[in-house]
Order: C-alpha cells, then sequence, then structure tokens
C-alpha cells in the first residue's frame, strides 16, 4: 500500500502552547481522491502561529474549524497536481494552493485549489499573508497619502508584508512593532520602517509609540490586539481609523487558552477623536486575491519588495519549526519545503 507522511495532533496541551511533543509525524495511506478531487503532492506550506486556536479548539465563526486530536493540522499549502478529473481544468504537473498542508499529498476539492501559473516569479511567494495585508490596507481602512501608520506585530508574517504595503500606497511615515530589539533594528534596516517600538523594553510601549509617532497615528493595522491596540488608540489623531485582523496577544498567550484576546480601551478617546476600529478578513472582499497577486508580481519583479521568510527543509523540522513560530524566534514568515 502507498503511503505519505503528515503531521497530526497528538494530545492538546494541557496548559500552554503547543509543543513538538504534542505532535506526531505519522505514515498514512496515500490520499484517495473522490469524485470531483485532485491529487496534490505538496512541495511547500506555511507554519502558522494561528494554529494554537485551531488546536485549543477554535473560535466560533471562524473560517477553520478546530484541530481535533488524531487529525492532520492544516494551513496554507502550494503544491504539484497528480491526477485531476477531465473536466477540472486542471493537469499534472500544474502548481496549485489550498488549505491542506502539513502533509505529503492530499486529496482535495478542484473548487479548493487556485491555479498559480507564472503570476509570481517564486511560487513560494503565494504562501505570504500579503493578500490580507494589501485587502486590510486598500477596504478594510484605505491608507491615505501621507498617512502615518502602526503595524502592530510588524516582524510577524503579516506585519513584514504590510509594512512594504503601506508604504507602496502612499503611507508618509511607517511605524512596526515587535518582541526584540534585533527584529526592530531589521524592520528599519530591511523592510523600510521609519521607527519600530519593542514590546518588553525598558521603556513602557505607550511611551515609545507616543515618541514614535509625535504627531499622532492615522491608520493602525493591528494584528496583535491587548496592550497595542490600547496605546495606539490613546495616540491615534482625530478621525483615525484601525483595522483589526489578528489577535497573537491572545493566541501567543502561553497562560491563556489561544481561543480568546482580551484588550482594554478606553472608550473617551474613540468618541471624542472618531476613531474607528473595523475587523477584516480577506474573505470579505475576494476580488482582491487576483488584484493583490497582479500588484505583488509586479512589484516583485521590479525590486519593490520582498518576501520575508524562512525556508525550513524537511517535514521531520515541521513541528519545531511550529514551536520558533511560537516563540517569535523568526523574522517573516516559515515555510516548510518538501523534497
Amino acid at each position: 500500500m502507498a503511503t505519505h507522511r503528515e503531521i497530526r495532533l497528538r494530545t492538546r496541551p494541557e496548559h500552554g502552547l503547543p509543543a513538538p511533543e504534542h505532535l506526531a509525524l505519522v505514515h498514512a495511506a496515500l490520499p484517495a481522491p473522490a469524485a470531483g478531487e485532485v491529487l496534490v503532492r505538496n512541495r511547500w506550506f506555511a507554519v502558522s502561529a494561528a494554529l494554537r486556536t485551531l488546536i485549543a479548539g477554535g473560535v466560533k465563526g471562524a473560517p477553520f474549524p478546530p484541530v481535533d486530536p488524531g487529525s492532520p493540522l492544516v494551513g496554507a499549502a502550494v503544491g504539484e497536481i497528480v491526477s485531476a478529473p477531465d473536466d477540472s481544468g486542471l493537469r499534472p504537473g500544474d502548481l496549485v494552493s489550498h488549505w491542506q498542508g502539513w502533509r505529503e499529498y492530499a486529496a482535495v476539492s478542484a473548487a479548493d485549489c487556485t491555479p498559480l501559473g507564472d503570476s509570481l516569479p517564486d511560487p513560494v511567494a503565494h504562501l505570504s499573508q500579503g493578500w490580507t495585508a494589501y485587502g486590510a490596507l486598500t477596504r478594510g481602512a484605505e491608507v491615505r497619502a501621507g498617512d502615518t501608520v502602526l503595524i502592530t506585530g510588524g516582524a510577524g508574517a503579516l506585519g513584514t508584508m504590510a509594512g512594504q504595503i503601506a508604504r507602496l500606497l502612499g503611507a508618509g511615515r511607517v511605524i512596526g512593532s515587535t518582541g526584540s530589539p534585533a527584529k526592530a533594528e531589521r524592520l528599519v534596516a530591511e523592510l523600510g520602517y521609519d521607527a519600530a517600538v519593542v514590546r518588553g523594553a525598558p521603556t513602557p510601549f505607550a511611551a515609545q509609540l507616543a515618541e514614535a509617532a509625535p504627531d499622532g497615528l492615522d491608520l493602525i493595522l493591528d494584528t496583535v490586539g491587548g496592550e497595542q491596540l490600547s496605546a495606539a488608540v490613546a495616540v491615534a489623531r482625530p478621525g483615525a481609523r484601525a483595522v483589526l485582523v489578528g489577535a497573537l496577544s491572545g493566541q501567543l498567550d502561553a497562560d491563556g487558552p489561544g481561543t480568546t484576546a482580551r484588550v482594554e480601551l478606553d472608550s473617551y478617546p474613540l468618541i471624542l477623536k472618531r476613531v474607528s476600529l473595523r475587523g477584516y478578513s480577506p474573505l470579505d472582499h475576494p476580488e482582491t486575491e487576483g488584484e493583490w497577486r497582479d500588484r505583488f508580481g509586479d512589484w516583485l519583479r521590479a525590486g519593490a519588495i520582498t518576501f520575508p521568510h524562512v525556508r525550513v527543509v524537511g517535514m521531520e523540522r515541521a513541528a519545531e519549526a511550529l514551536r520558533e513560530v511560537m516563540e517569535g524566534r523568526h523574522l517573516g514568515a516559515v515555510v516548510v519545503e518538501l523534497s
């Protein structure tokens, strides 16, 4: 019997973040595509901190169901079609993106596969979170020329894209937040941020942010929540817009359940300065996916943008890669490459 390897959840942690001992690398029967499905050989998949929430039991209304013990993990993947129905429009050898990562082969509905073609010069770039950042900065809260923009979680998979995109869309000053001085230096030196504030530094976060944005903030793209969102609202300019796309403060809280992300906000600044808060998902505006892909490809070929990421080679290293993502060891996205 033909087999492949996949990473399954062995057990949910009783306390703290998922660790390699909670996962299992197993051999399983090669998936057999049902009617309307294609067989995909995965070549790369993304490692996302959002898995903490799915492993913890998920959140009602989220687009992905929880990952139960004994089930494979899930995530964005790029793979090569092995077989496909004649009427699917897909052919062996085509590269597609889908959401059944963490395994070597996947049986995926043809309707859930996105053909990639040659829109991007590197297929791995399809695993960036730029689509979410782009949609948030064009539909969720549109960047205006000269805006001062804060990206919380600026060194993460989404934040490293968002800062660059904000600049390309006309922002006048871009500020990022991160968890280490080394990452803060890289945000400024490598990704074009004008300033970076560091969570956990001797100087309180709110004071650092006020110094980095002396004239206030026009736009806040928040991937974190918690004290960072509170501090951002405090220094927001009249009419500022905040678009919320993530909740890392809750997802990566080792003392919390991973399914809540509480934040304390002073409502007076919201009212007096007419600050708007809006949640955003790229699923709200599916038409932006193709628009983003075209602009991303053009920007990449022109050298105007990069896809900051770390490649981890081999399924054997995937579980440790998840631990490293949750501990914030890397700048940008983390991608597992399968031989």
